[in-house]
């Protein structure tokens, strides 16, 4: 609990900066981002390897340890999608939604920051620089809790990911990861309310369902997967019908 309110609170402090951060401070800080995961390559793939040697021990299937497996090219990949949020338009700001009331009374929208976002998925470790470079992009400060199984690949992307903000005058507090092991520490986040300000489960159902029915804090739930079923017109009505 030390780890995460420590974080926590350095988390609400950086949020405060990030808020007012500008455009080209925050797309130079995504590019700073993508260039060191590069570089921190060798890094990365030597803490990758530690985790899917004990998920080899652990017996994980080969379908989940494919999802955690990391390569140049995929971290190459990885370091695209960042320079991608990067060209991505700057929500912060941005006005919606104008109405005009007929007393002349002019009402719109502005899109402001969430402030602290509580991230919690797992083990594919894609994700964590994916979801830091969307809360970079969109002025939060990010708190990643990834499943056990790419603690050590994690650790070192978010190493990465610092040596990033820092040139930009970011803070580092602005993607932070919470290590500490044990299902308890995810109980223990989803009712941090007044320290994070929205929780988003990234994964299976299970995960979604249990961050949904124990968070004290706003939840933004997201698909647990492909859900789609084409039905071509030479398929078996009934054999569609059950699937």
């Amino acid at each position: 609990m030390d780890e995460l309110m420590q974080k926590a609170e350095a988390a609400g402090a950086a949020a405060r900066k990030l808020a007012i951060a500008s455009t080209e401070q925050k797309n130079a800080a995504l590019a700073a981002i993508a260039d060191a995961l590069v570089a921190h390559t060798d890094a990365i793939l030597a803490a990758n390897s530690e985790d899917m040697a004990a998920a080899q021990a652990a017996g994980m299937a080969p379908a989940m340890q494919d999802r955690l497996r990391l390569n140049p090219a995929r971290l190459e990949a990885m370091a695209h999608d960042v320079r991608a949020v990067a060209g991505l338009p700057d929500p912060v700001g941005e006005v919606y939604d104008q109405t005009v009331r007929p007393n002349g009374l002019r009402i719109h929208k502005v899109r402001v920051p969430l402030g602290v976002v509580g991230i919690v998925y797992e083990a594919r470790p894609n994700v964590t620089s994916d979801v830091a470079a969307l809360c970079v992009k969109s002025g939060n400060a990010a708190i990643l809790r990834g499943g056990h199984e790419a603690l050590h690949g994690n650790i070192a992307i978010v190493t990465a990911i610092s040596h990033g903000l820092l040139p930009c005058g970011l803070p580092v507090e602005t993607v932070q990861l919470i290590t500490a092991a044990g299902r308890e520490v995810v109980g223990q986040m989803l009712r941090l309310r007044g320290y994070i300000d929205v929780i988003i489960p990234r994964g299976g159902a299970g995960l979604i369902k249990f961050v949904a029915e124990n968070s004290t804090i706003p939840v933004i739930e997201t698909g647990a997967g492909v859900c789609h079923t084409y039905v071509d017109k030479a398929a078996d009505p009934e054999m569609a019908a059950r699937i």
